[in-house]
């Protein structure tokens, strides 16, 4: 009889493992498997919360077919303890190993609800704006200007939400007093920066930072950055450039930058820097002759004057037959790459053409023509705006 007990123990034992080993391998198998979205969600976790919440609300959104699976296979990955608060768009079909990970790891954001601190050539700007996963587009919520005193509800109540993102957009072309004037001007940071760093030495960029977030510390996130950057040009430049030093391929990258917007031409543009310097030629540049005037503290607002032309300062190249002794902007790394690596051409002029790019010249009576039919434009743009001013501006 106890023999027979015995026996039928061991076979109940022996299915029974057989069972849970199915059991195992099904999990697995359902933790590894393509997840059940058709669209992507955006999943929030919040500071202070566990891995028993989210897996409920990863369920309740459709992402993944079993919480309790979830969890269990991010405890058996060790990662049960590594949760990152934040907010995380899950795309369509992205497996429960996936979405671990993905909410684990740490890192920058990638859904919910932003505001954007934008600082521009021009002006400074804020966006508070959210992503919608369904389309991957943001839609904007409110959009103003500090400077005009008017801030929108919308921002308020966003900036004092707890899971908003907050992010520094630094645009190519601004001048270290113009971030410097932006970041002390922001309202959910602290610190101050009394200091202007060296110009060009910070790196346009976007940068993701935190409410309480000390603004010193972000330039030199900024100036590290641009560090970087820089070595990497340098590392890469062509053996024969006319420039002796990192610094100099700075403030000829920041020329670059300020010459044109155009990312087809940067190189092209370059080109005709270097032409110039290798031939002893002046570079004859507005943007650092406006530099001289304004020292990078805003907008000159007008047109230059014959006798800033002609007057002799370290940064006219009217005048002298050199780079300027600075940066006159942080050039970005598109135009830091153009300057280190420029096009070989013949050119050694330039002027506007009417779309937005230049018309590139060897010749001086080329040139001149170019110049011409430069000026033909902007007098007949003057004459239409001089129209619509007189018919009061618009149409029905």
């Amino acid at each position: 009889m106890w023999r027979h007990v015995a026996a039928n123990a061991i076979t109940f034992l022996v299915v029974a493992l057989f069972l849970l080993g199915g059991v195992i391998i099904w999990g697995k198998s359902e933790y590894d498997a393509a997840g059940p979205l058709s669209e992507a969600v955006c999943v929030q976790v919040k500071s202070g919360s566990n891995m028993r919440r989210v897996s409920k609300d990863l369920a309740e959104q459709g992402a993944v077919r079993s919480a309790a699976i979830f969890r269990i296979g991010a405890d058996y990955e060790d990662k049960t303890g590594q949760l990152k608060a934040g907010s995380f768009l899950i795309e369509p079909e992205v497996s429960m190993k996936e979405i671990v990970d993905i909410i684990t790891r740490g890192g920058a954001s990638t859904c919910g609800t932003e505001i954007v601190y934008r600082i521009g050539v021009t002006r400074v700007s804020v966006q508070v704006r959210e992503l919608d996963p369904a389309t991957n587009r943001f839609t904007e919520l409110a959009q103003f200007t500090p400077a005009s005193g008017e801030v929108p509800a919308a921002y308020t109540q966003t900036r004092d939400k707890a899971d908003v993102r907050f992010r520094v957009a630094m645009a190519e072309g601004v001048t270290s007093w113009q971030v410097v004037n932006a970041l002390n001007a922001m309202d959910i940071m602290e610190g101050t920066v009394t200091e202007t760093p060296a110009e060009g030495s910070l790196a346009p960029d976007s940068y993701e930072v935190r409410k309480g977030d000390d603004r010193g510390a972000l330039i030199a996130r900024m100036q590290a950055a641009q560090e970087t950057l820089l070595a990497a040009a340098w590392e890469a430049r062509a053996d024969d450039l006319p420039v002796n030093s990192p610094e100099e391929l700075l403030i000829l990258a920041s020329i670059v930058e300020k010459e044109t917007g155009v990312a087809e031409e940067r190189r092209q543009v370059a080109s005709v820097f270097v032409n110039r310097l290798n031939q002893g030629m002046r570079l004859q540049t507005d943007p650092t002759v406006i530099y001289g005037i304004t020292r990078g503290e805003g907008v000159l607002g007008r047109g230059l004057r014959r006798s800033e032309l002609r007057r002799e300062t370290p940064y006219n190249t009217y005048v002298i037959p050199a780079l300027p002794p600075t940066p006159i902007a942080n050039p970005g790394r598109a135009s830091l790459m153009a300057a280190a690596q420029p096009d070989e051409t013949p050119y050694i002029f330039f002027v506007a053409d009417g779309t937005g790019g230049h018309a590139f010249a060897v010749t001086l009576d080329e040139h001149n023509r170019n110049v011409a039919a430069w000026r033909k434009i902007e007098a007949e743009r003057g004459a239409a705006a001089a129209g619509n001013a007189s018919t009061g501006g618009g149409s029905d």
